[in-house]
This record gives structure tokens, sequence and C-alpha cells, in this order.
């Protein structure tokens, strides 16, 4: 599995894209990029895809093994699907835009293979990590952090960079107001080109919330691999943090966007995201807290 492939698959299988329980197979990954929803008609708006080129897929019968990049088998899985995409109705439907100087697009159409294959997971073992792991969290350990809490909100805060002042001030007044929790919840997988490396921001995190209330504040690493859709990406931010147990998400001005087209225009809105979440919300079971410049 390629880095983005171990961080989907890593996430299928502790239950942290529920209710995934493999790689889409055809179907769902039409229904997806069509109408932002698995065959079955629950919401799901980010393919989650294993693609493969031509010599990989020869000779595929009805089972593969995915190991990882030293050849530790994970899992087996049963093929149900193989197809080729249309890459550019891909980006178009999760992007909205064919502009390669976009990294959701650009990878998509240049760095994916020609190929998906999709179908479910069996005889599965954890991925291995070699670093803070004790902060690697499954949705089921934050689950029972939150039930064992005496507050029944606890507020997700997503990030890939180091929290700033503005942030800091909205987290601690969000869980002032609502008497919540704060699940800390940034990315190491992969994110945007330039980002400061998760080492560094890992020390920052673990510095800042010695600011916050100890026992209703919960750091947890999670090792997504990041679109940079904007809206859709928010909404499915939403969907994994309702998964871990959250009621609430902090949704920031131009969430999960890229920065500036080839022609130096926003690719999104500052607020189309919190615009599509607050859309969806009460079909996710989570509420959103904007974060919003005046």
């Amino acid at each position: 599995l390629s880095n983005k492939q171990l961080c989907d698959f890593e996430l299928i299988i502790d239950g942290s894209f529920n209710p995934l329980d493999g790689f889409l197979i055809e179907n769902d990954y039409d229904s997806v990029v069509n109408e932002m929803r698995l065959a079955n008609g629950k919401l799901w708006p980010i393919p989650i895809c294993l693609d493969l080129n031509e010599k990989e897929i020869n000779g595929i019968k009805n089972e593969i093994l995915l190991t990882d990049k030293e050849g530790y088998v994970l899992a087996s899985m049963l093929v149900e699907s193989v197809w080729e995409p249309d890459k550019k109705k891909e980006a178009l439907s999760i992007f909205g835009t064919l502009d390669q100087s976009h990294p959701g697009v650009y990878n998509l159409l240049n760095n994916t293979k020609k190929y998906y294959v999709g179908g479910k997971f069996v005889n599965v073992k954890p991925v291995i990590h070699h670093d803070y792991l004790n902060l690697r969290l499954n949705p089921k350990s934050i689950q029972k952090f939150i039930k064992n809490s005496s507050r029944k909100n606890t507020i997700a805060f997503q990030t890939r960079n180091p929290i700033h002042k503005a942030h800091f001030e909205l987290i601690k007044r969000s869980m002032d107001e609502l008497n919540s929790n704060i699940l800390i919840h940034p990315v190491v997988g992969l994110t945007k080109e330039g980002d400061i490396n998760y080492h560094t921001r890992v020390n920052c995190y673990k510095m800042i919330i010695n600011h916050f209330p100890k026992t209703k504040t919960l750091l947890s690493l999670i090792p997504l691999a990041m679109r940079m859709a904007g809206p859709k990406e928010a909404l499915w931010h939403a969907i994994i943090r309702k998964n871990y147990g959250c009621t609430h998400l902090i949704v920031g001005r131009d969430h999960a966007g890229p920065g500036l087209n080839s022609q130096g225009i926003p690719f999104y809105g500052p607020y189309d995201a919190q615009e599509l979440v607050k859309k969806y919300q009460n079909e996710i079971g989570i509420k959103i807290i904007p974060f919003k410049l005046f």
C-alpha cells in the first residue's frame, strides 16, 4: 500500500470511516461521485479507493493480500469490483475543478493509478507504528473517554497546523459555553505540501494542552490522508468525528481548502465548508462551531 492507501486502510479498520468495511466497490464509488452517498443511501462525500496499475491487476482473481512497505501482511481483500474510473468526472465532483494547481486534483490526475479495485477486508491486522503510540487512540478509546466524562458534549478540533492564539481562544470559549470536553485531533497522515512536519506539531500540541482543563482535554493523532477538498472534506471530517463520539466540530474559515487557484483566486469561498456541513449536521448528528473573521 502507498502512504495514502495505508492511511485509508487504517481508518477503515479502526472504525473512523464507519460505515466503510473496505475500499469502495464500483456502485458505491459511482454513488459517492454522483450523489455524495453510498449506494445504500448513507452520506459519504469522499471516494476511498484502492488504485492499481495494469500490471498489478493482471491475474487478480477473488482475493489479494494488502501489505505495508516492509511486506507485513495487513489483510486479505475479497475482490468485488475492478474498473477504470473517469478521473476528470471525479475531480469535478469532489474538488469542483480540473485546475491542477489544486493538490488534490493534481494527485488524482497524475499520481493515482489507472484502475480501482474494491472489496471487503478479512484477516485484518493492525498497522504498525513506531512513534507516539500513547497518542494514537482509536474511536472506541475516545468514545470510552467521553462516556466516562461528566460533560455530555465533546468538541472536535481538526488541525494540520500548530494551534495559534485565535484558535486557542475559540476552543476555550466554546468549551465554557457548551460545558464541553475538547478532542484536539491533529492530522498526522498526509496533509498539504509545505505544511509543518507532524513531529514538530505534536511537540506544540503537547505543550498547549497544559493550558486546557486536564480532565476535559484529550489529544489524539489521526492518520488521515487529506484531500484538501474544501466543503466536501469538511463534511467528511464531521462524519469521522461523529464516529469518535463527538457532538460538535469546529469548522474554520476555508476549512480544508488548498488556497488559491492558478488565477490567484481561492478555490472555495471562505464559508462554503461551514454552509455544507450545516446543511447536513442534523443527518450526521454532529453540530458545527463556525470560526469566522469579522
